[in-house]
């Protein structure tokens, strides 16, 4: 019985880094959407065109720098909630046909 509990606590040591390893991949996939989200100050608005200007800190899954730019929204009813000096934070892509804003948050 004794080397069977030996057996069983060599185990557990020898498994413990892959466990862990695994532990933090896990964690690592499974991150919150929002740590793509990108804060920004609503500079203009323009519903005609489905646009909108924001003076933005990096965006870091597009590798871009801070800057304020026009972009094209994914849906036009977006623009119903914001207006010009609100403070926000949104989630962009780029596409074929320019960079699309896909999620926008008021920090109101």
């Amino acid at each position: 019985m004794k080397i069977i509990s030996t057996f069983l606590v060599i185990s557990a040591f020898a498994f413990m880094p892959l466990a862990t390893s695994l532990a933090q991949q896990s964690a690592a996939t499974s991150a919150p959407a929002s740590a793509d989200l990108t804060n920004g100050e609503i500079r203009k608005v323009d519903k005609d065109s489905k646009k909108i200007t924001i003076k933005h800190g990096e965006i870091k899954n597009l590798d871009m720098p801070a800057m304020t730019m026009v972009f094209q929204v994914k849906v036009a009813a977006m623009l119903d909630a914001i207006q010009v000096g609100d403070k926000v934070s949104f989630k962009v892509i780029n596409t074929d046909s320019g960079y699309v804003v896909t999620e926008l948050q008021s920090q109101k």
